[in-house]
């Protein structure tokens, strides 16, 4: 590691998580906090001004999520290593944010040490991980290839394969407008188009095909 502080940038849209972060982090000497966002827009925006090492990602924001943002940013040039700190560990979450280019993922049970050490590492160029999502990466890195086997054998759009994932956890319609930011009636044409495209009745049907993918493939 430099003998510089480590640039840290801050994203989490509940203020008193960010707050109580950067004065946690503050207090190390090994660390400076360069800026805080409260939504994944302006965390790129202060990534592109600020250029920080290592910028600490919540994934669950307005507006820009923290996967979107992360993709952003490992877009830049030179791209921050990206270390995600949220309360998910849910198949989608992690594997999204992998698949975006995130470095590292932390759930929120971890202590101000292990988020340190994390920060440290990724800074190196390490990647580090929780070991509570060690199972739901192997998990979740299976059911992403069954679903792009899916998507490449019936033609789905980037969206529709988002949905399928989503249907798949047996979230509801509103559930799934809420996490990509569309409207219930956007979700029902896309459910729609699925139900057409995959030649299933409904929403258990679809999920089941999903299992047989990871389980057996086409």
């Amino acid at each position: 590691m430099s003998d510089r502080p480590i640039r840290v940038l801050v994203a989490d849209d509940q203020a008193a998580v960010r707050d109580g972060l950067v004065t946690i982090l503050e207090h190390e000497p090994d660390v400076e906090v360069v800026g805080s966002a409260a939504d994944g827009a302006t965390a790129v925006a202060l990534a592109r001004r600020l250029s920080p090492a290592v910028v600490l990602m919540d994934l669950r924001m307005p507006g820009v999520d923290g996967i979107a943002a992360t993709r952003a940013l490992t877009a830049l040039d030179p791209p921050p290593a990206v270390l995600v700190l949220t309360t998910y560990a849910d198949d989608a979450s992690v594997v999204g944010a992998l698949q975006a280019g995130a470095a590292g993922y932390l759930t929120k049970s971890a202590g101000r040490a292990q988020i340190v050490s994390a920060l440290t590492a990724t800074a190196d160029g390490h990647r580090t991980f929780a070991p509570e999502i060690a199972s739901v990466m192997v998990r979740g890195l299976t059911h992403r290839t069954a679903l792009e086997r899916i998507a490449a054998a019936h033609a789905l759009t980037v969206q529709e394969t988002r949905v399928l994932e989503l249907l798949g956890e047996r979230r509801t319609n509103r559930a799934i407008a809420e996490v990509l930011y569309v409207s219930v009636a956007t979700v029902k044409t896309h459910v729609n188009n699925l139900f057409g495209k995959l030649r299933v009745g409904n929403r258990a049907e679809a999920a089941a095909l999903v299992e047989r993918f990871r389980a057996h493939g086409p």
